[in-house]
């Protein structure tokens, strides 16, 4: 392609093109140098990145990685957007979560957030969790319901919170036709939770109702989260969630309903990733297999997928949750940018429990900044085209027809739930993610890189017990956090924390690397490191260790210092009463030394030991 400047002349006029195999050529260069012979595709595999589900993304795109014709936005098969002008117009909905039990304190902060920027609310209703149905009207009192749609998430109470807010909307003079919103009624999903038997007697009768009276009012939510929650990746969040849908459908065509205005009462629910392009892939890849479906179906025109984004909930960590402010503006990019018509930024502190109004102002303003500040609405579909974007959406959607036929031959999602087999493929999922997290293969900032051992405890209101007794709920910091509690309360009952004294050898340009390495790991466990002096060697080793109050110690330097240092080093430390000594490095046959700590070593398992080791329970 040939870059054109305003005057027409070529900036690149002077410059040959470079051909794939010129590239290919460095790199493999640059990978000898590193220690890796190797050449052609062995090259291309070697800076290739294994994703979730089997998808693996490359070094480098081009006009040969091409995918099929996504079309244009607003006409099927609706990947590049569900409506001709995408949310350029107006940009996504802004829908603010909450779940609260006290109908006044909901009240006071469904208004703050609608004065703020919030343009949909989402209320958790009944259940342990979410305001009574009987303080619905309260928690709407000043709301206007013909201006904010509403979504709602009653679970088992659905029935009587739907009749509810049709009540509200009758006696607020709101005309049916002004209604919008939806009334968030999903059996499966709830199913999938909670592990009970779905009816959807009620999600047929409320689809007829809307149908029949409010046009713009979805009966039904297709949440793919409980899926996401339980460790799914993209392609069986995808999958899963077509499974339901036709599901759906299937239940309101029986009913006498026609394939068109079924689809209308549909909206789907995703979550969205801080891998922002796999979200703008695994949304764009949901419309054009949603369309897909709606074509088999007989209803071509009736495929535009109406989605539902939010940030994911399994990204979310309690140490340091002011990361999560970067996870979730991530996330909430890549949900806007691939397409979603709503967009719910879960506040920082979710995780901890009830977040506050500092939290949820922060949430609300994410998505404001990038619409307002960034522009990022202005375009429809703004990564359409990319090779990369357009190759990564074909590879999710192969993958998710793929688990949705699985899922069909098994008897459908209700089925296939019920007989274990969703849980079983999630479950296999989260495993192999569980062991990348634990050798920080999958670095989570804060937690397992760079944490900060000394930074207070963020508090927050305990929140309701999420539904149980379905598929599990996951998070990537469980396993550190596990590790970081067993420190804390060995904290809470000793007044100091275990300790690992670093044993830095050699100079600081020797030592520094490892010793970082080294003490970004302990920490990560709770462990607290001691580097004092910066430096020791034979002569000095036993003293310093005595001075650290530590009971183990870790070998820090070079391989070259190693060599000459390491087992007079080790054998000091030893008879100054070390119960154990690592070395930071690939493992070897150093005298003294009783383990290695290494990139790519299991660190979870390798703290549980040494916490073990240390008599913290």
């Amino acid at each position: 392609m040939t870059v054109l400047p305003a005057d027409g002349l070529p900036l690149a006029a002077e410059f040959a093109d470079a051909s794939p195999g010129q590239w290919q050529s460095l790199v493999e260069g640059v990978l000898r140098k590193s220690g890796k012979d190797v050449t052609g595709e062995a090259a291309l595999e070697a800076l290739s990145t294994t994703l979730e589900d089997g998808l693996t993304t490359r070094p480098l795109y081009t006009s040969r990685d091409s995918a099929p014709s996504a079309g244009l936005p607003g006409f099927a098969p609706f990947t590049r957007g569900g409506t001709p002008a995408g949310n350029a117009a107006g940009g996504w909905g802004v829908r603010q979560r909450h779940a609260l039990t006290d109908p006044a304190r909901l009240n006071e902060a469904l208004l703050a957030d609608l004065e703020n920027g919030v343009t949909s609310l989402w209320l958790g209703v009944g259940g342990p969790g979410g305001v009574p149905v009987s303080g619905l009207d309260r928690a709407l009192d000043g709301v206007l319901l013909d201006l904010a749609p509403l979504v709602l998430d009653a679970g088992d109470d659905s029935g009587a919170a739907s009749a509810e807010l049709v009540r509200l909307y009758a006696d607020r003079g709101v005309a049916p036709e002004a209604v919008r919103g939806g009334l968030g009624i999903d059996p499966l999903g709830g199913s999938a939770r909670t592990g009970g038997t779905p009816d959807l007697t009620t999600a047929v009768e409320w689809a007829g109702r809307c149908a029949e009276a409010y046009p713009g009012l979805r009966a039904l939510s297709v949440d793919a989260l409980p899926y996401h929650e339980a460790g799914g990746g993209a392609a069986q969040e995808l999958g899963l969630s077509l499974a339901t849908g036709v599901a759906y459908l299937r239940a309101l065509t029986a009913a006498g309903m026609s394939v068109e205005v079924a689809c209308s009462q549909l909206e789907f629910r995703y979550a969205a990733t801080a891998d922002q392009f796999l979200t703008i892939a695994k949304l764009r890849a949901a419309r054009r297999l949603w369309a897909r479906v709606a074509q088999a179906c007989g209803a071509p025109g009736a495929g535009a997928q109406r989605q539902h984004a939010v940030t994911s909930s399994v990204m979310m960590t309690r140490r340091d949750p002011w990361v999560n402010m970067l996870r979730t503006t991530l996330a909430s990019l890549g949900a806007g940018v691939g397409g979603a018509d709503a967009v719910t930024v879960l506040p920082f502190d979710e995780a901890l429990g009830i977040p506050d109004a500092f939290a949820r102002r922060i949430a609300r303003n994410t998505s404001t900044i990038l619409m307002e500040e960034s522009h990022l609405a202005r375009v429809v579909d703004p990564a359409g085209g990319s090779w990369y974007v357009e190759r990564l959406t074909e590879d999710v959607a192969v993958a998710a027809w793929a688990f949705f036929q699985e899922i069909e031959r098994a008897g459908g999602v209700e089925a296939a739930t019920a007989s274990g087999l969703v849980a079983d493929r999630l479950a296999a999922t989260w495993r192999k993610r569980s062991r990348d997290l634990a050798r920080r293969k999958e670095p989570v900032t804060g937690v397992s890189e760079f944490p900060h051992l000394a930074e207070p405890p963020v508090e927050r209101e305990e929140a309701a017990a999420a539904p149980s007794g379905g598929l599990p709920k996951v998070r990537r910091d469980e396993a550190f956090e596990a590790l970081r509690k067993r420190s804390d309360d060995h904290l809470a009952a000793t007044g100091a924390r275990p300790k690992v004294f670093l044993a830095a050898l050699g100079p600081a340009a020797a030592h520094t690397a490892r010793a970082s390495f080294a003490a970004n790991l302990f920490q990560a466990g709770g462990i607290e490191t001691v580097h004092r002096p910066v430096t020791v060697d034979a002569a000095t080793a036993a003293d310093a260790f005595a001075a650290s109050g530590a009971s183990i110690a870790c070998l820090c330097s070079s391989d070259a210092v190693y060599a000459q240092e390491a087992a007079g080093v080790a054998a000091a430390l030893v008879a100054a009463g070390a119960s154990r000594v690592l070395l930071a490095g690939r493992p070897g046959e150093v005298d003294g030394v009783d383990s290695y700590l290494f990139a790519g070593c299991d660190a979870v398992a390798v703290l549980s030991f040494e916490l073990d080791r240390l008599g913290v329970a």
